[in-house]
């Protein structure tokens, strides 16, 4: 047993340390993503979409309050369903809720035990609900749909865990799209390690693009893939919904023929100077049922002899130069920092569960966090702060100490008196009370 004794500073012999200060909280600051939640009708509106296969008779947490609590626990850092045995009793996160205690992490386990696959769908569709009501804020016009596919490491014999040779471990092979315009998370969906990468893709994106076709029919979208996503099934649908497409091709002998015919090897250009073309052609490939343009760039590295050829198929006109083609897929390599943030500091690989669809469950409660966090980010900060990462959004605006101060008309939030960022905190508290009267 560790004595108070024991908690005695060295640098200081007078300084006792012990975790007995009373009903203090370290993630006050969390009143901001709560003050969002509801001016997006967040439980509403999961109460609405989101369904349980729930046969309880008696319950002390309803299902939405516990999705609502995780979500909080994942934007307050914590990645563990047993830190809710602690958070329960935190005084100013059971304010965010009317129940007390909040949910304790075998509640939260057995939130898990009721998912079934209309659960996913619908948590998509509560995704999409709330991305349509950020999309209204901050007047979008314009969508790029970034796909890609990521990787879950595994542990044991999980549901569906198979060994992937690309990354060369066991785990999951998540299919993901990212808006590249505002960051959104815009769906995921978990498959086995083995799958391909555009393994699916095309029951992936159809409802995509049919739902924001029509949620705000002005919008211009434009999707995009590496070499994985280079398959007609995405170019017939993108031409079927009169949407633009960049796609990467993998290089192969016929594309690498039809390149050279436009390269000139010039003796007088200095050797030791990079040289890159750019140019179209019209190239119709085995598999396809019509020709397509395809923007070739040629690049001779300095010091080389021979050029080196990448390709993307697109259907851009010709008006738009390959070169401009280029550019714009070259952008999303953004992507992989946004795939990086719903890892790292939501825990969207987390595989907790040995069940594949529990695991599935907690994959798109991580992205419901990630999206709360972007909206907060992209409509309430000022623009010098809309690049911030969520930890050192983290560091400045949740993690404030405050005590509930209780009277009998009034409950007072009293955060740290030192918090630095006070400022920053309150212009955008403000911002989420201007919002509401646009939602």
């Amino acid at each position: 047993m560790v004595t108070l004794q024991e908690n005695a500073v060295k640098f200081n012999n007078n300084l006792i340390v012990s975790h007995d200060g009373g009903r203090l909280s370290s993630d006050s600051g969390l009143v901001l993503i709560d003050e969002l939640m509801d001016a997006f009708q967040f439980t509403q509106l999961s109460e609405d979409i989101v369904t349980f296969n729930d046969s309880r008779k008696y319950w002390t947490h309803t299902n939405h309050k516990i999705l609502k609590q995780l979500i909080l626990q994942i934007i307050g850092g914590y990645n563990t369903d047993s830190a809710a045995n602690i958070l329960q009793h935190d005084p100013v996160l059971q304010t965010f809720s009317t129940d007390k205690p909040l949910a304790s992490q075998s509640s939260i386990s057995r939130l898990y035990d009721r998912v079934v696959g209309e659960t996913i769908d619908s948590l998509q569709v509560f995704n999409q609900a709330l991305i349509d009501k950020a999309r209204l804020l901050r007047n979008d016009t314009n969508m790029i749909i970034d796909l890609d596919s990521t990787h879950s490491d595994t542990f044991g014999n999980q549901e569906q865990t198979a060994y992937n040779a690309h990354y060369g471990t066991n785990g999951y092979h998540p299919l993901v799209a990212f808006d590249g315009i505002t960051g959104d998370f815009l769906k995921a969906k978990l498959r086995s390690g083995n799958q391909y990468t555009s393994k699916g893709v095309k029951e992936f994106l159809k409802p995509l693009l049919e739902h924001y076709n029509q949620a705000i029919p002005t919008t211009d979208i434009l999707v995009r893939g590496d070499s994985g996503f280079a398959t007609p099934d995405i170019y017939d649908l993108c031409e079927l919904y009169e949407n633009h497409y960049v796609i990467r091709l993998k290089a192969n002998r016929n594309l690498y023929r039809l390149a050279e015919e436009f390269v000139f090897y010039d003796t007088d250009h200095p050797w030791d100077e990079k040289e890159v073309y750019y140019h179209s052609v019209s190239y119709q490939a085995a598999s396809w049922t019509k020709s397509r343009r395809v923007c070739v760039r040629s690049t001779r590295e300095v010091g080389e002899l021979l050029f080196n050829h990448s390709f993307i198929v697109t259907n851009f006109s010709e008006n738009i130069s390959a070169k401009r083609v280029f550019e714009t897929y070259n952008k999303r390599g953004t992507m992989e920092n946004y795939i990086k943030e719903a890892k790292n500091s939501f825990f969207f690989d987390k595989t907790d569960s040995p069940e594949f669809l529990e695991n599935e469950a907690r994959m798109m409660i991580s992205l419901l966090a990630y999206n709360v966090v972007n909206f907060l980010r992209t409509i309430c900060f000022e623009p010098k702060s809309k690049g911030l990462q969520v930890n050192t959004i983290r560091l400045r605006l949740f993690k404030v100490a405050g005590k509930l101060v209780t009277t009998a008309r009034r409950i007072y939030l009293k955060l740290s008196s030192s918090h630095v960022y006070q400022r920053e905190f309150y212009a955008v508290f403000r911002q989420i009370q201007r919002i509401r009267q646009y939602i």
